[in-house]
């Protein structure tokens, strides 16, 4: 049998952190009812949570790479690896995502891309089914708007039905409200800080030249992400915090530039966000078509969290 997979389907992420284990508790979820053997969703409504919005004075933020104020504090950059002639896997924490761990002390994470159209929901089921029968751990399907996100908890419970666990990943565009929303069935969440909500392409309206020009508009972020983030930690969802080289918000790019070192920091700065919320259970990725920037991309950072 024949399958079609996405170019980019299979991918190596690198690992950050992790969580303790959450109760599934907060907005209306759909979980697998784990007091029996079968595999039919329980479905429960209760009150939306209420949090205090954080501020950006709130947060520790990673110190300023370009003033040189984050050398001062951890020292100078290192390798990127422990050693450049042996394979040596890096300690990380677990993450979580459904049944599947991801980390140093368990095996690779064999993810692909389904290329269904999310809003067809018995196509995709289908696919994700061959993909799990092949030996795929994760599926990653796109979610778009709002149809997708209603398809999704009807795919991920015809999954639980036909008796497959595989967890999936839903690949966000754009819109926090409907990552919120996704977060209710699915198992992972893949955001892209250069449009989550720093999408911005401003470039003739605003120069960023200096940390202050820089760090002045990190409250918008936190008050798009934060909703996302308290869901994802409540209900034990697996996150992934995904950097794409082609779409750089024009604030990283505009202090950055058009570079490996703004892919990771633009990462860096939503896992601050993360952490800040005692959310740990999330990944990192650096994606870009020019195979030179994304190794770079993973070494730079693969060097930051060393040091």
């Amino acid at each position: 049998m024949m399958f079609n997979f996405h170019p980019s389907a299979i991918i190596v992420v690198l690992l950050f952190t992790t969580s303790p284990q959450y109760g599934e508790s907060f907005s209306s979820f759909a979980i697998r009812n784990s007091k029996s053997n079968s595999n039919a969703l329980r479905v429960a409504t209760v009150d939306a949570p209420t949090y205090t919005e954080l501020s950006a004075e709130d947060i520790v933020w990673t110190p300023s790479e370009k003033s040189g104020k984050r050398d001062e504090q951890y020292g100078k950059l290192g390798q990127y690896c422990a050693d450049l002639n042996t394979v040596i896997r890096r300690k990380t924490r677990t993450v979580t995502c459904g049944p599947v761990r991801f980390g140093s002390d368990h095996p690779l994470v064999r993810q692909t891309m389904g290329t269904t159209l999310t809003s067809d929901v018995d196509g995709t089921i289908e696919q994700v089914m061959r993909c799990a029968d092949k030996g795929f751990d994760l599926v990653r399907i796109t979610v778009q708007g709002k149809r997708e996100a209603d398809a999704c908890l009807k795919i991920r419970e015809g999954l639980f039905k036909k008796g497959y666990d595989i967890p999936l990943c839903a690949d966000m565009h754009f819109q926090p409200v409907v990552a919120s929303m996704v977060a209710d069935c699915l198992e992972k969440i893949r955001i892209n800080p250069g449009n989550f909500a720093d999408g911005r392409k401003d470039f003739d309206e605003k120069i960023y030249e200096t940390d202050e020009d820089f760090e002045s508009e990190r409250g918008y972020l936190i008050k798009a992400f934060q909703p996302l983030v308290e869901k994802c930690r409540d209900l034990n969802r697996c996150m992934r915090i995904g950097t794409n080289h082609g779409s750089l918000s024009s604030r990283i790019l505009s202090f950055y530039g058009d570079t490996p070192r703004g892919m990771v920091e633009s990462a860096l700065e939503f896992a601050d966000m993360c952490r800040a919320l005692n959310y740990h259970n999330f990944v990192f990725s650096m994606k870009a078509s020019n195979p030179l920037v994304m190794v770079q991309a993973y070494r730079l950072l693969a060097a930051e969290q060393y040091r």
